[in-house]
């Protein structure tokens, strides 16, 4: 693969924000925060993840999709996560893509990635919608943590 070129501002703005929304998605690394599987900083080690790959993407050489595919998995160990379903490889090229049409201006895959919903939210809502509270005063407290637990994952 060629040296890239730069990304404007615009692009490295989108860049970013995909990143946030692809490892928002990422159902393996989800689970690791959720769980701190990594320890009780899990979220902020993921954090600062995200920016390593951004810059990692924007480093003035080569890009290879297999460098990458070693990267998340050796943060993905680093987090005690052994990652064997495949999505390494599905989220390194999902990244990669991203990064070439930024370099174009194109912003199609994140504008969709932003108007989906995450499997986690998909998840935590028939987690929710499955839990029977006889108790019908509490219900609406149920319902603001599931809306606080939902913004906190799309945060994320």
């Amino acid at each position: 693969m060629a040296v890239p070129a730069r990304l404007t501002y615009e692009a490295a703005n989108h860049l970013r924000e995909g990143i946030d929304l692809v490892f928002g998605r990422w159902s393996a690394l989800q689970m690791a925060i959720h769980n701190e599987w990594g320890g009780r900083n899990t979220r902020q080690k993921a954090q600062a993840f995200n920016v390593h790959v951004y810059h990692w993407l924007i480093r003035p050489s080569a890009l290879y999709v297999d460098e990458l595919e070693e990267l998340l998995d050796d943060f993905m160990l680093s987090l005690n996560t052994e990652i064997d379903d495949g999505s390494i490889n599905e989220v390194a090229k999902k990244l990669l893509n991203m990064h070439k049409e930024c370099l174009e201006g194109k912003f199609a895959s994140i504008e969709q990635l932003r108007q989906s919903i995450p499997s986690s939210n998909r998840h935590i809502q028939v987690v929710n919608g499955g839990e029977d509270d006889s108790d019908s005063t509490s219900s609406s407290g149920d319902e603001s943590m599931q809306n606080a637990e939902e913004d906190q994952l799309q945060k994320n």
